[in-house]
């Protein structure tokens, strides 16, 4: 099984790259993200998944390890086939699937071409309660935890703010989105010091 593959660019197409790897071109699936940021000639290092069926062999590869989980993460949820779970990471960063995750946010992708609101309120359903558990190496976030620059969730601070202005009434999306951007702009902070600046902000 192939997990890694480091090589050059030969050939960039729509969907897929071939990456020459000792002297064999692999054909591999990607994620826009990764074919418009790349030439013929670089060098380039993929994760690598591979989907064996009857009829064919396909790789698939992702720039970082938090696009891999995610892709493995997405296909879990019925009605998103490899084909889709591209489309989306095409689409959509990690850290902003992370993000619409915790808020609820189903817009954030129905925004991706072939996602219809049923299909997005699935991946929302089904992968809210998963996120808790994942490691994610996303780029460093304000308001997020980090360990060697791997993501867990949330910071303390900002789930507690985020419940207390639910607990007040205020819609979740409302309030987490309220909290990021404070966190943002000022670093990150007690939830004694961030309540009151979200509730200013909210009203």
């Amino acid at each position: 099984m192939i997990g890694k593959l480091i090589g050059i660019v030969d050939t960039i197409n729509e969907s897929s790259i071939i990456l020459m790897v000792n002297g064999v071109g692999y054909n591999v699936f990607v994620p826009t993200s990764t074919t418009t940021r790349v030439n013929t000639g670089d060098n380039l290092t993929l994760w690598i998944e591979t989907h064996v069926r009857e009829d064919h062999i396909h790789l698939y590869g992702f720039a970082t390890a938090a696009e891999q989980t995610w892709f493995n993460t997405l296909t879990t949820v019925q009605g998103v086939g490899a084909k889709m779970g591209l489309a989306i990471l095409s689409t959509l960063q990690p850290n902003q699937i992370l993000n619409a995750l915790h808020s609820g946010d189903k817009t954030m992708f129905t925004s991706v071409s072939g996602v219809g609101p049923k299909l997005a309120e699935r991946i929302v359903t089904e992968l809210k309660s998963k996120i808790k558990s994942m490691t994610l190496a996303t780029p460093d976030k304000i308001g997020m935890t980090s360990d060697t620059s791997q993501q867990t969730g949330l910071s303390a601070s900002a789930m507690d703010a985020i419940n207390a202005l639910e607990s007040l009434g205020y819609k979740r999306a409302a309030a987490y989105d309220t909290v990021i951007k404070i966190l943002t702009e000022n670093g990150d902070m007690p939830v004694e010091k961030l309540l009151p600046l979200s509730l200013k902000q909210l009203s």
